[in-house]
């Protein structure tokens, strides 16, 4: 693959995504309506604690309903079927729900290790998928996953909810038509204080605390950067219309001494290719700045959270400080260059939130995959946003371990049968 080829290959897999979200934001989502021919019927593979958050969800969607439960912890089924409230037909192998005749779309959120083996096989199974993000824990599942939409034409879509957000939609218009001005810099967080641990019925048992914790082991998971960073890179991935060109992080097992082999704190730098930056942190120590992506621009800031986005403009300030002037700060006499120069504390633009389903983030991501399906469209989220942001998550996972920078053209390859043009 050349460097041009390679070039236009990182950009396009995020514009795409940004040309369409845009439109997106821009007209009247169109509601879904129940299939002619009866209902959509999902199967999860992987109904724990985030798969039943789903079920939840799709159930809300009209014209949706559940065939198939797969897992291979028994208690999951008697809780998933809580949640359907029928008996619902239950496999211990995902080969056997594929086999199945009634399912006609699969939702995949078993560890992140799996994913690229649960995806493939469903895709080639002929069923669309909705797959929780991240993508792959590796850049050749990812292109597995992208050749295997290529090759059987089916749906695929990449569970970052918040790519559907009305207040993120918004947001990015605004940002497009320049209301904050030149985009410089994005820094985001995700800042819990807890120890991110599921309870284990049997503290003792290994085998069952490595299941229920998969996130806390290397052998199964990215750990922060994929189950939390992968939303705040995918919309920098939108803000700055393409993905980064390198990366360099730190972190390391520093507070929650607990026998966890992922990171309790990350903190990555990315660079894009017009000189933009992404700082994204982690920590599990302060809750504080909460989850957030603060977006700098020469004439603003936007803000946005989970469940809000407000607007500020730059406040007025000289250019450049005229030494020669002399002030009183405190009572003491000093120089224009030497005031504080205090955070910005004024009032914003609030960007409207719904308060129906219509502001939530997961049942508009549900209801888009349905509606995809439906009306036989591509995802918004697709995967080619899947792609990007997922082989984004891996090389700051990987710069973190090996404690330097890395260039995403020295990683990546063009998965066969992907075109510069289309992906």
């Amino acid at each position: 693959m050349s460097e041009m080829d390679r070039r236009k290959f990182m950009g396009s897999a995020a514009g795409a995504v940004a040309g369409a979200l845009l439109v997106a934001g821009c007209k009247e989502r169109a509601k879904v309506a129940v299939p002619a021919g009866g209902a959509v019927r999902l199967a999860v593979i992987g109904p724990g604690s985030r798969g039943q958050e789903l079920m939840r969800t799709f159930l809300r969607v009209p014209g949706v309903r559940f065939t198939g439960l797969c897992d291979v912890y028994e208690p999951r089924f008697a809780e998933a079927r809580d949640i359907t409230r029928e008996n619902t037909p239950i496999f211990h192998d995902y080969r056997e729900l594929l086999a199945a005749k009634d399912v006609d779309a699969v939702v995949v959120a078993t560890p992140l290790s799996f994913h690229a083996e649960h995806v493939v096989a469903a895709l080639e199974s002929g069923r669309h998928v909705y797959g929780e993000k991240s993508m792959a824990m590796t850049v050749d599942g990812c292109d597995q996953i992208v050749e295997a939409v290529k090759r059987t034409g089916k749906n695929y879509q990449v569970g970052v909810q918040y790519h559907y957000a009305t207040w993120y939609q918004d947001t990015l218009r605004r940002i497009r038509e320049g209301r904050i001005g030149k985009i410089t810099h994005v820094y985001a967080e995700w800042h819990r204080n807890h120890n991110w641990r599921r309870p284990v019925p049997d503290p003792n048992d290994q085998k069952l605390e490595r299941l229920i914790n998969w996130r806390m082991y290397k052998e199964y998971s990215l750990g922060l950067m994929a189950e939390l960073g992968s939303h705040h890179i995918s919309f920098a991935n939108e803000i700055f219309g393409g993905m980064p060109e390198s990366v360099v992080g730190s972190g390391g097992v520093d507070y929650w001494k607990d026998g966890r082999e992922t990171y309790d704190n990350v903190q990555v730098v990315y660079r894009y290719p017009a000189g933009e930056t992404l700082f994204f942190s982690a920590i599990t120590s302060n809750a504080h700045e909460g989850a957030q992506i603060r977006v700098y621009g020469t004439e603003g800031t936007a803000v946005l959270t989970e469940g809000d986005a407000v607007l500020f403009s730059e406040a007025k300030r000289l250019k450049a400080s005229p030494v020669t002037k002399v002030l009183i700060d405190h009572g003491i006499m000093t120089g224009a260059s030497y005031l504080a120069e205090m955070p910005y504390r004024g009032k914003g633009e609030s960007i409207p939130v719904p308060d129906d389903v219509e502001g939530n983030a997961n049942y508009l991501a549900c209801e888009s995959f349905i509606r995809s399906i439906v009306n036989h469209q591509k995802p918004e989220a697709d995967e080619r946003e899947g792609w990007a942001e997922a082989v984004a998550v891996i090389l700051g996972n990987q710069a973190i371990e090996e404690g330097k920078r890395l260039y995403f053209r020295d990683y990546i390859r063009k998965p066969v049968g992907a075109h510069s043009d289309s992906l």
